[in-house]
């Protein structure tokens, strides 16, 4: 999977690097706006068991 995203992106290999960070920079910021706060309310993190 990695070696096809590599191949897809444009130009040499300084602007390919530069390119994946900016795709993982946006990965990880969509992840952290959007994905995250929706799944949040769903998990048992504040659920606590000990001691019941």
């Amino acid at each position: 999977m990695y070696v096809a995203l590599w191949r897809l992106l444009p130009g040499p290999t300084w602007l390919k690097v530069v390119q994946t960070v900016a795709l993982l920079a946006l990965v990880c910021w969509v992840l952290l706006a959007w994905a995250f706060p929706a799944v949040e309310p769903h998990l048992p993190f504040d659920k606590i068991t000990v001691g019941e």
